[in-house]
């Protein structure tokens, strides 16, 4: 599978755009893997090869740099319209015809993709296993005895397997994260919203996101920014700007839960391969910050102990009632729960999770992203099929309460066990934060070294990134600004992004002023009569930018500040006049020692 064979969206666009390899060559590999795979239960159905190849033909007519995804075949989770395909859920009996594609789909036409077949998934999207279809269970395409993962069964072993470089699946529990892991690849879950949902057959329809399979993070994140963006044909759209993926950010602070507060079943392999994640992690540059998980465990048994049961079955309750007996039993004792909930249910539920969700925003008040493992072991389709519904609900351990808390999440191929199995982790921050994920994310799937799901081929050197626009603005921030402080929140609510840590040139003092939430303010002194303060270097957009500066309250004030390096950035000074009551705690030589220092006392 070499140079002339390439496996990547990446790679595949820029033959295509070299002239090295046509579309229409792509997708007939395509459909020759897929016949030399053979595996009928990957695709619930699959397009015409001569009508595929005849679309690719078309593209020839296009503008090649205009469209990101030029040429590039794609698989479609069967519960996603896409025009000329029948979408079943996986439920013959429910199947319908659609007039026109999902916006996720015609967004992803119009980028110059082609769309080859609908996949297999657990019926309704209710699983992470792959084994509830009439349609047969996908092979894993790592190891064949291992279940391959659901409800997105099909959409991630055709990545996996190298039948397709991209694919849709969905999110609403984890159906696009553990079965990434599961077959050694990128398992993209966006901000809710930031995708369309118009045209999905949903599950939990206030809690339901199109996911991304990918080789590579930067595939996945192509694939998202070519949805990405509000749709008014679906009410719970958002308007969620992407923002930009940038080098490895420095300081990062990521969270991993308190000791003995991790589960991993007795599978001793699976917590060896997470301890070793956190390592790679460390040697990274990263930081690593104990949380309390508990509160995070405490959502996800909401999931499917409380109200949201009643959203899946608001979907199939007309054909609960007329054929009951076309329903998957498992999905069928699932979901038949449903109707037996209250009105009182339902807001008893919402308000824990409103509590619930005050405290995850604690918890992300002095951490970038959590890094967990994206499910706390593997199981084979033996064992899951005589034990179907705990063995699922394990698996759900560290993706139930993602959605239910408004995070993004992005699933990314950790190591291979000595066993043969992959291992995987998956990190999660607050809506909004997808570019961030993937900033980091690249860094660490790429240092794995790992080859490309179950393909052989090996990672490509990392893209370097593009120059930035010149719309950035670095702002040099003192204070309760600073990362893990009370006011950070702010910075990252305008897609603020963390250049570096630094200090200031000796020219500086710093005082404690009496605010609240409490302050510090830097003072300009004579050069080399201060000294040098520690503070961070954060980017923001011109317009959000203004946004900040127009927010930030008397004494303070934005001005230039002189970098020990010699460089002047804009930066957080005080205003002289209020400085009588002030404390001068410039010996302290930052905010965070003086507050930590504070907080002994």
């Amino acid at each position: 599978m070499g140079a002339e064979q390439p496996e990547t969206i990446a790679a595949i666009v820029a033959a295509h755009r070299a002239g090295t390899l046509t579309p229409a060559e792509t997708v007939a590999r395509t459909y020759q893997r897929i016949r030399d795979h053979n595996d009928p239960a990957i695709f619930i159905s699959l397009r015409d090869e001569r009508d595929a190849i005849a679309e690719a033909e078309k593209l020839a007519a296009k503008d090649a740099a205009g469209l990101p995804l030029y040429g590039v075949p794609v698989a479609v989770k069967d519960n996603i319209d896409a025009l000329g395909f029948p979408t079943t859920a996986a439920c013959p009996a429910f199947s319908t015809t659609p007039m026109h594609d999902s916006t996720a789909v015609a967004r992803l036409r119009a980028a110059g993709a082609i769309i080859i077949g609908k996949t297999n998934l657990d019926q309704f999207a209710t699983g992470l296993v792959g084994v509830r279809s009439p349609y047969g269970v996908p092979k894993n395409s790592i190891r064949e005895d291992l279940i391959p993962g659901g409800s997105s069964s099909g959409s991630a072993v055709a990545v996996g397997a190298g039948l397709v470089p991209l694919s849709l699946g969905t999110d609403t529990a984890g159906s696009g994260r553990v079965p990434a892991m599961l077959n050694n690849i990128v398992g993209l879950k966006p901000s809710l919203g930031m995708v369309s949902n118009a045209g999905l057959v949903p599950a939990c329809r206030t809690l339901d996101c199109i996911s991304v399979f990918a080789l590579t993070v930067d595939d996945a994140a192509l694939a998202l920014s070519v949805m990405a963006g509000p749709d008014p044909a679906d009410p719970f759209s958002r308007d969620r700007p992407l923002g930009a993926i940038t080098p490895f950010p420095a300081n990062q602070r990521l969270g991993v839960p308190r000791n003995g507060q991790l589960i991993f079943f007795g599978d001793k392999k699976a917590e060896a391969a997470y301890a070793d994640a956190l390592k790679r992690w460390t040697a990274l540059g990263a930081t690593l910050v104990e949380f309390d998980l508990e509160p995070f465990y405490e959502t996800a048994r909401l999931l499917y102990e409380g109200p949201w049961v009643a959203e899946r079955y608001l979907v199939i309750k007309d054909l609960l009632a007329s054929a009951p007996d076309t329903i998957h039993p498992v999905t069928r004792e699932i979901t038949a729960a449903g109707a037996r909930l209250t009105a009182a249910d339902t807001f008893s539920a919402l308000y824990r999770l409103q509590g619930l969700r005050k405290i995850a925003e604690r918890t992300f008040a002095n951490i970038d992203a959590l890094v967990l493992p994206t499910a706390p072991t593997a199981y084979t389709t033996t064992q899951v099929l005589a034990n179907p519904i705990e063995l699922n609900s394990r698996l759900g351990t560290y993706t139930n309460f993602v959605n239910l808390l408004d995070l993004c999440g992005l699933a990314l191929p950790a190591s291979m066990r000595s066993d043969g199995i992959p291992f995987g982790i998956t990190l999660l921050a607050p809506a909004g934060h997808d570019a961030l994920l993937a900033s980091i994310g690249r860094v660490f799937h790429a240092d794995t070294r790992l080859s490309l799901g179950a393909t052989g081929a090996a990672q490509a050197p990392l893209a370097a990134l593009p120059a930035s626009s010149g719309d950035e603005i670095p702002i040099a921030v003192v204070g309760a600004h600073l990362s893990g402080m009370v006011l950070n929140g702010e910075l990252k609510a305008l897609n603020g992004c963390l250049i570096e840590a630094t200090r200031t040139a000796p020219d500086y003092k710093l005082y404690a002023l009496k605010t609240t939430p409490p302050k510090p303010g830097m003072l300009r002194v004579e050069a080399g009569k201060g000294a040098a303060i520690e503070l961070e270097l954060w980017s923001l957009s011109s317009s959000a930018f203004g946004k900040f500066v127009n927010a930030i309250p008397s004494p303070m004030a934005i001005g230039t500040v002189r970098l020990a390096d010699g460089r002047s950035v804009k930066g957080f000074l005080v205003e002289p006049e209020v400085l009588g009551e002030a404390r001068d705690i410039t010996a302290f030589g930052g905010w965070r020692k003086f507050m930590a220092e504070a907080a002994k006392t």
